[in-house]
């Protein structure tokens, strides 16, 4: 049941006379919106934000109409409700909306940010988070940037100013609003709103909706915190092959826990470890950059190591940082690393020297 079919019968004619002059002139607000979308696609244009997607719409007259007819509870009991908005046509500031729809959280905010510098076009006049469901209280729902946006001296706005007061001298100002939201919260408010806010009989409405809803969109937010975690380590990566950047630091023993547990987070150790031995190790075949060890920690390499030695259990960061050595230098690193070979005991060469014959047996089975 909308708001129009409650409304009372005093009020109808002020709001059906809202309606019509909107009816009137909403197609030069038409052409403000789709001049609004056009700048703010152009906003992205040469930079590295880029939103999946960008969508605008004029609201309907049918929709007007509803929200015009929002009323608030008369003071006394027997006088007249008074409007939510008694001037609709100027105090709505969502007849033009346009939603921007990026891929991770983190983007929404750099969406924003680039577009409220925008100020030799837009004077951003509102800027809230809105949350169906607040995190304060501990409830779920789906979460957007909304952006009131003013716009500045433009000539399409003008001529809709003309249109809507032709005896007002039009200035080209105009409040409208976007949304900047992620591709899955704005599937997920999408669907929401199908069912939530379209259902033709509020009577049908069951309070296991409402759970459903709840538990999808904390699904959701543990999903985007997933995909958000994925893309800050895809970052990190990236960097370590970055020979102008990161991949160019030096191999501290820090840095080389940095890395290692980055790309091999699964094998562990204790972060208070000292990794001094780590840098020697790779010292002594010249490897000192980032991008040195993040060429060396390549999953298909380990994946023979671990098959051509058979490990009975998982090694850790020293003994697979050994084997990787090994497996690349094969008998240079059991020299730079090892016993001299006339040592009295030389209980490393041996074991370097076992576990290189079987990298060579392993090779020469896959050769065949």
């Amino acid at each position: 049941m909308s708001a129009w079919d409650t409304l009372d019968e005093r009020l109808r004619p002020v709001v059906q006379a809202s309606t019509d002059e909107y009816a009137r002139v909403r197609p030069a607000l038409e052409a403000v919106t789709a001049e609004m979308e056009t700048n703010l696609r152009a906003v992205f244009d040469d930079s590295p934000v880029k939103p999946l997607f960008v969508t605008s719409r004029t609201k309907t007259v049918e929709s007007f109409r509803d929200k015009a007819s929002r009323m608030l509870p008369p003071e006394h009991p027997g006088e007249l409700p008074s409007l939510l908005f008694p001037d609709p046509l100027r105090n709505l500031t969502d007849l033009v909306g346009l939603r921007i729809i990026m891929t991770l959280p983190h983007e929404v905010d750099q969406a924003a940010n680039l577009i409220k510098r925008q100020r030799a076009e837009f004077d951003c006049r509102g800027d809230r988070e809105k949350d169906i469901g607040s995190i304060e209280s501990g409830t779920y729902g789906y979460s957007s940037r909304h952006l009131i946006l003013r716009t500045i001296q433009n000539d399409t706005v003008r001529r809709f100013h003309a249109l809507l007061e032709p005896d007002q001298r039009p200035n080209g100002s105009y409040l409208f609003e976007v949304q900047i939201r992620t591709v899955l919260a704005h599937a997920w408010s999408e669907i929401e709103h199908d069912i939530r806010f379209k259902a033709g009989d509020p009577r049908a409405w069951n309070p296991y909706f409402d759970r459903q809803f709840t538990a999808t969109a904390a699904m959701l937010e543990t999903v985007e915190t997933a995909f958000a975690e994925l893309h800050e380590r895809y970052e990190t990566v990236t960097g370590f092959w970055d020979e102008d950047g990161q991949g160019s630091a030096p191999l501290t023993p820090n840095r080389i826990r940095h890395v290692w547990m980055t790309l091999l987070p699964h094998v562990n150790r204790k972060s208070g470890d000292d990794w001094g031995w780590a840098a020697e190790l790779l010292a002594a075949h010249g490897m000192k950059t980032t991008m040195d060890l993040a060429g060396l920690l390549q999953a298909d390499a380990i994946t023979k190591v671990r098959a051509a030695l058979d490990h009975r259990y998982s090694p850790g960061p020293d003994r697979l940082l050994d084997d990787l050595l090994l497996w690349r230098f094969g008998k240079k690193h059991i020299d730079l690393t090892a016993e001299p070979e006339d040592a009295p005991a030389k209980p490393r060469r041996e074991s370097l020297g076992r576990r290189y014959r079987l990298m060579q047996l392993y090779r020469a089975r896959e050769a065949e």
